[in-house]
């Protein structure tokens, strides 16, 4: 028999492996919303005389301070958010699309590409930019047509609809269901795009929590505007493009497809053209996505 000293001691099993980083994959998706709604009120101004300047004769507005003088003297202050319902709605659920498809595209990038790294890689986060830009493609291209139709009504004579539901429903009963995705391929090319916007973002966060002492939302603030800058000065000649698609006539479109649109920008307006209204466009870029990022980031936090 063995004696008590000879008895062995049971043995503590370690605890269970918990996940690092545990995984709500609805949070995104809610945090979106209030990124949304915060972009259109900062940056729906700006989206209107830049919507105006790619869309109009060259010789309508002098540039991006006469369009904002001409449009207030002219329509009042309340013309600047014209079209704002659509996307009110929309870009609450344009990035709750994107942002809540973002934070789950990242997750399976880690699980099943960069399974080796500690965190997902910047390339990692770009790629997942594009799979984001894509899947928000199919709501956004809807709204974004039936807001720079409504945008470029300037007066009686150009004024075909009487609000955002009278132009959706106008598109559909003059082409069909697919009048209101006219352009969906454009949008999905603009917002290829987005590997550069997500990409830089990530680099641009890590960098500053090693190397400032600067707060989170004041990160997450600095490093959105900025990495919206890149996107937007890369980015933005396909935005013109998709404009003049989605602001063709309705019964007699002039455009087949997106390389006959991007050849009447050049015709008509020459290299400069694809980037005619880009001033408006870079100076709404970083307070608007700015303030939209900073928010996501803090719901994101709360909730998570």
């Amino acid at each position: 028999m063995l004696k008590d000293a000879e008895i062995p001691k049971e043995v503590a099993l370690p605890p269970p492996l918990q996940p690092a980083t545990p995984h709500d994959p609805y949070v995104g998706f809610i945090a979106g919303i209030f990124s949304g709604i915060t972009k259109l009120f900062v940056g729906h101004p700006f989206d209107t005389v830049k919507v105006r300047l790619q869309t109009s004769p060259p010789e309508q507005f002098k540039g991006p301070l006469d369009c904002l003088l001409q449009t207030t003297r002219k329509e009042g202050f309340r013309a600047l958010y014209k079209g704002a319902t659509p996307p009110l709605i929309g870009w609450m659920a344009m990035d709750s699309v994107q942002l809540g498809s973002l934070h789950n595209y990242r997750r399976l990038m880690k699980t099943y590409v960069f399974t080796e790294w500690e965190k997902l890689p910047p390339i990692g986060h770009a790629i997942s930019g594009i799979f984001a830009g894509w899947t928000v493609s199919f709501v956004a291209a809807p709204i974004e047509q039936v807001k720079a139709r409504l945008q470029v009504q300037y007066d009686a004579s150009t004024k075909l609809y009487t609000g955002p539901i009278n132009c959706a429903a106008t598109l559909v009963r003059e082409s069909g269901i697919t009048g209101l995705y006219r352009g969906l391929f454009s949008t999905m090319v603009f917002r290829s795009y987005f590997f550069f916007l997500w990409g830089s973002y990530d680099i641009m966060t890590t960098w500053a929590k090693e190397n400032t002492q600067l707060s989170t939302p004041a990160i997450n603030f600095w490093a959105g505007g900025l990495s919206a800058q890149i996107f937007w000065t890369l980015a933005y000649p396909s935005d013109v493009v998709k404009q003049t698609i989605m602001t063709d006539d309705v019964k007699n479109p002039k455009f087949k497809h997106w390389i006959d649109a991007a050849r009447h920008v050049y015709n008509t307006r020459g290299s400069k053209g694809f980037f005619r209204g880009f001033v408006p466009s870079s100076i709404r870029a970083f307070p608007a996505n700015a303030s939209a990022l900073a928010m996501f980031e803090l719901v994101f936090r709360m909730w998570g």
